[in-house]
């Protein structure tokens, strides 16, 4: 939601991009056996917010899904995200941005294949992130950016589409032959939260290596670009870099 503050196509291509990366590690196999919700809310007839829903609906509705073939068969809005009152004799109003949650749902074929973020000590191997920003690192409306009471410039985006639609079905390979471990998307927060995360629910330490993934260590770890990292035992390394 905070990346609609700055641009509201690329906030509801993010919702899209993430329900996809979120159940990635679940072994639903072909892309079009998943079907979306959307749950639209925004402040109509507020100035800009009536042209920046029109830009977020045409995103999606008639560009991003139609190219990953995915459909959005349900869904809600709530059109009146502005509230006002009076304190102490002063008019006072508040308006929400431009939000779209986006649940993803698909028909699983094997529930006992499904790759959770929980760290598998057992299995040791590598921690391999799939950057789908493609080295970007765009900081604008993250977490990072929040903390400093800072909206940022540049928001991250869904660059490809295809490069998407690739990802999941690599995933979905890779879960159906069982050769990833663990499996959590990058979101909120970024790779540090990422990360962490994966290492509390295994009980685990991590040792990480961002070198090669950006110039800058603050952006490399906390911009909320696309993607995911996995956990690949040192057996099935080679044929998961294939």
């Amino acid at each position: 939601t905070p990346v609609a503050l700055l641009n509201h196509a690329a906030s509801a291509r993010l919702a899209v991009a993430e329900s996809l990366t979120n159940i990635a590690g679940t072994n639903i196999g072909d892309i079009k056996r998943i079907k979306l919700s959307a749950n639209w809310m925004s402040a109509s007839n507020h100035p800009g917010e009536d042209a920046g829903l029109y830009a977020a609906v045409k995103a999606i509705g008639e560009e991003l899904c139609p190219e990953l073939g995915l459909t959005i068969p349900v869904g809600k809005d709530s059109m009146s995200m502005k509230t006002a009152w009076q304190e102490n004799g002063e008019e006072k109003a508040v308006t929400s941005p431009l939000s779209l949650i986006i649940t993803a749902f698909g028909a699983v074929k094997d529930v006992r294949k499904t790759i959770t973020p929980q760290l598998r000590q057992m299995d040791g191997g590598s921690l391999m992130l799939i950057d789908l920003g493609n080295k970007k690192n765009r900081m604008g409306g993250s977490c990072l950016a929040q903390v400093y009471g800072k909206l940022g410039q540049t928001t991250p985006d869904v660059d490809s589409a295809q490069q998407l639609k690739s990802f999941y079905l690599l995933m979905q390979e890779l879960v159906e032959k069982e050769l990833i471990s663990a499996y959590h998307d990058r979101s909120d927060g970024g790779l540090f939260v990422t990360i962490t995360e994966m290492a509390f629910a295994g009980k685990a330490g991590v040792e990480i290596d961002i070198t090669g993934l950006g110039k800058d260590a603050a952006s490399t770890l906390f911009s909320e670009e696309l993607g995911a990292v996995i956990q690949v035992s040192d057996n099935a390394k080679e044929a998961v870099l294939a």
